[in-house]
């Protein structure tokens, strides 16, 4: 069996970056950045597409400033739906695979239990308006896709909401952390290596590839609340013994009309991922496993 071309766009992203490390064993891949590959630009997307020739496109590029998207909305429908449009055509012209990277936010966020795939969709922001267009698109298209929802994402890499916490924490004797906003921390990581699972299946087995196509749910398992997951950072973080002033019972909770943002958030972002583990026979660790992960590898 030939190696398969594998394109990844975004691949400087918090979940691209992962993928790059994470396709690998699968075939040669192409990883592309917003400098390489434009999104914005339909007809340049369309010309890295006819250069590059892939048998799979992993699109890992995103518009995701939820706030900034409430003023420009053109340009994060441009990006969230127009170009996934533009690679969901070519993927069905040229018997692709195509995966894309969605979000919660295609939810209103009200249901009392953790969203399946078939709940009603009700995006509450521009952001979440343009993600789930983007949705629309590809399955229209009758192209060969996994669409992977997703939702508090990290890494590592870079900045993110542990860190941030970590570091107020070494500077304030008190924090200030909404509530009544839940959800599970799921890592770029485990994004990237279950995507990479997935697609080795898909690759492996023809016969249960003819049947996969379609959406799925990929977050990690369990959920807390960003107050929670701001007490269990602390917590992890003093207990390797790091410099802290401020105690994990020294954590507010706070609401979300405490705290407010130009786009609104879905109180409630757990997404039910039965249907991925059940297909895929794989299976979600929970949230608190890679979060302590991360606490475990910074410097003291």
């Amino acid at each position: 069996m030939n190696p398969p071309r594998i394109l990844l766009l975004g691949a400087d992203g918090q979940v691209g970056w992962e993928l790059r490390r994470a396709l690998l064993p699968l075939g040669e891949v192409l990883p592309l950045n917003r400098t390489q590959a434009d999104l914005g630009d339909r007809s340049a997307l369309r010309a890295v597409l006819d250069r590059t020739r892939p048998q799979f496109i992993v699109n890992a590029a995103a518009y995701t400033a939820v706030d900034k998207a409430e003023t420009e909305p053109e340009l994060a429908q441009r990006i969230n739906a127009d170009a996934p449009q533009v690679l969901a055509d070519y993927a069905a012209a040229h018997e692709a695979w195509l995966v894309h990277f969605s979000t919660d936010y295609v939810f209103d966020g009200t249901k009392p239990a953790p969203y399946v795939e078939t709940d009603p969709l009700k995006p509450q922001s521009a952001y979440g308006r343009s993600k789930l267009a983007g949705e629309q698109a590809i399955t229209a298209s009758g192209c060969r896709h996994l669409i992977l929802r997703t939702s508090w994402v990290y890494a590592a890499r870079g900045g993110n909401f542990a860190k941030t916490m970590l570091k107020l924490a070494a500077e304030r004797d008190s924090l200030r952390v909404i509530a009544d906003q839940v959800g599970a921390p799921t890592s770029a990581e485990l994004i990237a290596d279950t995507t990479a699972q997935m697609l080795h299946r898909l690759r492996t087995d023809p016969a249960f590839a003819a049947q996969a196509s379609g959406l799925y749910h990929l977050t990690a398992q369990g959920s807390t609340s960003w107050h929670g997951y701001a007490q269990f950072v602390i917590a992890a973080a003093a207990a390797r013994g790091l410099p802290l002033r401020c105690a994990p019972e020294q954590v507010q909770a706070i609401t979300t009309a405490d705290y407010p943002l130009p786009a609104p958030r879905p109180a409630n972002s757990r997404l039910d991922c039965s249907k991925l583990q059940t297909t895929f026979d794989l299976f979600l660790p929970p949230w608190q496993t890679q979060v302590q992960r991360l606490i475990d590898e910074l410097p003291l």
